[in-house]
């Protein structure tokens, strides 16, 4: 079965690797992001450019899936299956159309829940008890494709998005396995989605990083484990940013402290007074340090104990 496979992000990688070895599957061509700029100006390869380039694999990588070119590139390939997952571009209608066993998306949630781009960390920041894959066959619209299987996992209020990514991708990859053989013989009926119960996610910008300690410590600490490992959660005391990549949640300190005011809290750890009590900052990244315990930034810089965080709008916004 001759298959291209678009993807471009680390969610994609387990699940083209099991097309590659996939005895059913050829797969022809694998449709990816062209290079961009890192950091210093050097250009880096997207995780799914850096797999195909290692196992020497054809490669198409369109600025844009829309051109003509580009879709011409894809239809001399004459590809009986699609099958994407993190690509990162709207796959136009005339793509969909070229294979005759249609064009297969994996999107980490349970669709119609946390459609488009940041589906993962958005199951985070809501608290969801569950998440898990979907897999779709594709139409024009934005994740609105009819439902051809779903996998579910609880959640434990634990997890990153980076290990949740992670595992995700690993059951997509399984469920695509899974569920193929059925697919091509025609015994899936795949159904529609519950257009009422659906909610939609956007990219994710710098500024959505900065902590709000006017916040419920539940949000932020849910924050915290959602942004890794970007945007990041920060922020911003004297004008010195500090990265927040671990906390846990504590009661309201006894003292009178102000909401946004940091002090010493669990043994001489560092605290941060949120609206409804107290969040220990576990793991903590001054700018241009180390990751270190939130106890070992406030025994090197006492000073930041009785502080409040800078709390206005991001330049980035």
């Amino acid at each position: 079965m001759r298959t291209v496979f678009l993807g471009t992000g680390k969610f994609a990688v387990p699940i083209v690797t099991a097309l590659a070895e996939d005895p059913r599957v050829d797969l022809v061509a694998v449709v990816t992001a062209p290079q961009r700029a890192g950091s210093r100006g050097k250009p880096t390869d997207p995780p799914v450019a850096t797999w195909s380039e290692a196992r020497g694999l054809p490669m198409l990588r369109p600025n844009s899936l829309r051109a003509p070119e580009s879709l011409d590139a894809i239809r001399e390939l004459e590809p009986d299956l699609l099958v994407l997952a993190d690509y990162g571009q709207i796959v136009p209608a005339a793509l969909l159309q070229m294979a005759r066993h249609g064009a297969l998306n994996l999107h980490p949630s349970l669709l119609p829940r946390h459609r488009g781009a940041t589906p993962i960390p958005a199951a985070i920041l809501a608290g969801d008890a569950q998440t898990g894959v979907t897999l779709m066959l594709m139409d024009a619209g934005l994740d609105t494709g009819r439902v051809i299987a779903q996998s579910r996992m609880a959640l434990t209020g634990h997890e990153t998005a980076s290990e949740l990514e992670e595992t995700l991708a690993a059951e997509a990859a399984r469920l695509l396995s899974s569920t193929l053989d059925q697919w091509l013989a025609g015994d899936i009926s795949e159904e529609p989605q519950n257009a009422a119960k659906a909610t939609s996610t956007r990219p994710l910008r710098r500024s959505d990083g900065r902590i709000d300690p006017h916040r419920s410590a539940a949000d932020i600490e849910r924050q915290v484990r959602a942004y890794q490992p970007w945007p990041g959660s920060f922020l911003e005391i004297a004008g010195n940013r500090v990265v927040v990549w671990r906390a846990h949640r504590i009661g309201a300190p006894g003292q009178d402290i102000e909401v946004g005011a940091l002090y010493r809290a669990d043994q001489d750890g560092l605290a941060l007074r949120t609206a409804d009590g107290g969040l220990t900052l576990d793991e903590v990244q001054p700018a241009g340090g180390r990751i270190m315990s939130g106890a070992e930034l406030a025994r090197g810089r006492p000073a930041l104990i009785g502080g409040k965080v800078d709390t206005p709008a991001d330049p980035d916004t």
